[in-house]
């Protein structure tokens, strides 16, 4: 997410609505719903888009759009994978930076060079010798914190990895699985980035101070963190590993609206997201996927990112709107990773990952 971050892929989705010509649907795909009138979009559960956006999708190209979901990021990569040379759908999105090599060397995508490339920066787009994925969303994935804990327990809140293992922070951090889930795994990232060959001991440090594990981001953030829904988030966690786009969210439809959101980000514990969509190898409707990925890189879509996923669109002529500019947070210094390293290293990081923090 995409940033959000993205979502994240990115992001919160708790308040999202999908309405309008975009269906959602599980299990594979039939032929009577893969004629040419009709584009596939397969992704990650985080994925959302405005109704007069898809709308605009359809009346500019013919095509209706279909979404088939497949759970968090990292298992929506997973299946894609598996499903090599005969795909669910026509094109994919919610692939990361943190995972895009294995789809990449596995040859899950088509090569399309987008329209409208020309806008995204150069360090975002990893495929540009050979654009088998497109750059959609970027963000960073970052410990968010409740305000309104700390302040009632007059506590300041944490601003690096390093106070993460603190005492004073123990039994208050949840994060995703990085076996499973993107932010979970940026997380692992940029505890790397920060403490190489060291990185075994800060995880056993943060399993001592009580870190709590669980499956995705959906279960940490909606369920977990304390913070989310505005303040009214059910669980008991003030820490949760999340986007730096997510504080927004917990503004979107207060009155009054607050000074400033109820939720805050660490910035020091930052690993940069880009999120990508590709042209699936073998899709039924070609023509309509290159379609879907042109539009998705379209100034309309991309303006329309931010409060559909919470995540920053990569066109660098696209607005930002007034809630993300008033509320969210940037960050200048995020951690970052070349793809080729977290291709060599990452099973082996998330098997010692896992024997370390997993119970």
């Amino acid at each position: 997410m995409s940033k959000h971050a993205l979502h994240t892929s990115a992001a919160v989705t708790s308040v999202l609505l999908l309405a309008g010509t975009l269906t959602a649907c599980g299990g594979q795909g039939s032929g009577s719903d893969q004629d040419s009138k009709t584009v596939t979009l397969v992704t990650h559960d985080s994925f959302a888009a405005s109704k007069p956006v898809l709308k605009e999708f359809t009346r500019q190209t013919g095509y209706k759009l279909k979404v088939l979901r497949g759970g968090d990021a990292g298992a929506a990569v997973n299946q894609t994978v598996l499903n090599k040379g005969n795909p669910q759908g026509d094109v994919f999105f919610g692939v990361d930076n943190t995972l895009l090599s294995r789809p990449l060397d596995k040859g899950v995508f088509a090569p399309h060079r987008a329209k409208g490339l020309d806008k995204v920066p150069e360090d975002l787009q990893l495929d540009a010798e050979k654009h088998r994925v497109t750059p959609v969303d970027s963000g960073e994935i970052c410990v968010n914190y409740d305000r309104g804990y700390f302040e009632d327990k007059k506590l300041d809140p944490p601003e690096t990895l390093a106070d993460l293992a603190e005492p004073r922070y123990k039994d208050l951090l949840v994060t995703s699985n990085a076996a499973t889930s993107s932010p979970g795994l940026g997380f692992l990232l940029a505890t790397v980035d920060e403490y190489g060959k060291g990185w075994k001991g800060y995880w056993k440090k943060l399993r001592a101070n009580g870190v709590e594990v669980v499956d995705g981001w959906e279960q940490a953030y909606n369920d977990r963190f304390s913070g989310s829904h505005g303040g009214k988030g059910k669980g008991d966690k003030p820490l949760v590993v999340s986007y730096a786009s997510s504080p927004p969210v917990e503004v979107l439809g207060k009155k009054p609206m607050p000074a400033k959101a109820p939720t805050g980000i660490a910035k020091g514990t930052c690993f940069q997201q880009t999120e990508f969509a590709g042209l699936l190898e073998g899709a039924r409707n070609p023509k309509g996927g290159k379609a879907l990925v042109d539009f998705m890189l379209s100034k309309k879509f991309q303006e329309d990112l931010p409060l559909q996923m919470f995540v920053n669109p990569v066109r660098d002529d696209a607005d930002l709107p007034e809630l993300f500019t008033k509320y969210g947070e940037s960050v200048d210094d995020a951690a970052t990773m070349p793809p080729a390293k977290i291709a060599a290293n990452r099973e082996q990081w998330i098997k010692s990952w896992t024997s370390l923090a997993v119970k």
